[in-house]
């Protein structure tokens, strides 16, 4: 009997990192173990999981970080996968060739066959997020990937501020949008400017859903990274949330636990929210073409 996908079942897993990437990756997989027996359906990482999070300095060290897909990580989740029958947002530092390397998420369907590949488009370069120095923008575009339980797009965190990533991912049928993220506080910033920071967060992902009548589900990492003992290093927010088209928070994480959300996505209080907000369907499509412009005056 043909699966009839109206309903879906997500999980976002937060957690802490430390600088073992093969611990890193035993614990991810231990985690989505312990997520597809909760009953998710579609797992998603944070961003860069195998390692802390190396970006908060300029270093030709941290290239042997990356690898190839296929590769250890690729491999070891896959297995996971198929093993559990989940579908897998795996975030992966990507070498594609010497000097080539990306920020990148791969997408495992629930057999353990990867079904592609997404790099992260916008490149930030902010104190303690040099990512420039590391990684090329991408050039896979902007998909969607038809999974065993559902269409869903992938977005990587810088990603998450650009309205037009979410609504060309959303216009290629996902249903739901995942970031894998890597987003905290400088601790000396944290008292005068950190609410404020993490509620632009956490509201520029919810206009996504609400834009384009999608679920955003967003994962965060947690915990204090310092790239060495100069620094003050980065305090990672957790706070990883999934919300629905209507931008109704259906579950937000702790600051500071290692904890997995679990969030049902239903397809059709999707298509009842898009009859009523008809947004896409008002679009002047036609008088968009300036959106191309890098300014206009």
């Amino acid at each position: 009997m043909k699966r009839k996908n109206k309903k879906y079942v997500i999980g976002l897993i937060q957690l802490s990192f430390s600088n073992d990437v093969n611990k890193n990756l035993r614990k991810a997989a231990a985690w989505i173990e312990k997520a597809a027996k909760q009953g998710a359906e579609i797992i998603c990482l944070p961003e860069l999981f195998r390692s802390q999070y190396f970006c908060q300095k300029e270093d030709s060290k941290f290239f042997e970080l990356a690898e190839t897909i296929p590769g250890k990580t690729t491999e070891t989740i896959r297995k996971a996968a198929k093993k559990y029958k989940a579908v897998v947002i795996l975030p992966v530092f990507e070498k594609k060739a010497p000097g080539l390397y990306y920020n990148s998420a791969v997408i495992i369907n629930a057999d353990g066959k990867i079904l592609g590949t997404y790099r992260k488009m916008h490149i930030p370069d902010d104190p303690l997020y040099y990512e420039k120095y590391y990684f090329t923008p991408g050039d896979s575009g902007f998909t969607s990937f038809k999974t065993k339980y559902g269409k869903i797009g992938t977005l990587i965190c810088w990603d998450q501020w650009y309205p037009e990533a979410a609504r060309i991912t959303a216009l290629k049928g996902a249903t739901t949008l995942f970031y894998p993220t890597a987003i905290g506080w400088h601790p000396a910033e944290k008292k005068k400017y950190g609410e404020r920071q993490k509620d632009s967060w956490v509201t520029i992902q919810r206009s996504h859903a609400i834009a384009n009548g999608v679920y955003v589900a967003s994962v965060n990492r947690i915990g204090l990274e310092k790239p060495d003992n100069k620094s003050d290093g980065i305090e990672f927010w957790g706070s990883s949330f999934i919300c629905d088209p209507q931008g109704v928070m259906l579950v937000q994480g702790s600051t500071d636990k290692e904890e997995i959300l679990l969030a049902e996505v239903n397809l059709e209080h999707l298509e009842t929210i898009r009859k009523n907000w008809p947004f896409l369907r008002d679009r002047r499509i036609d008088a968009y073409k300036e959106i191309t412009k890098r300014f206009l005056d």
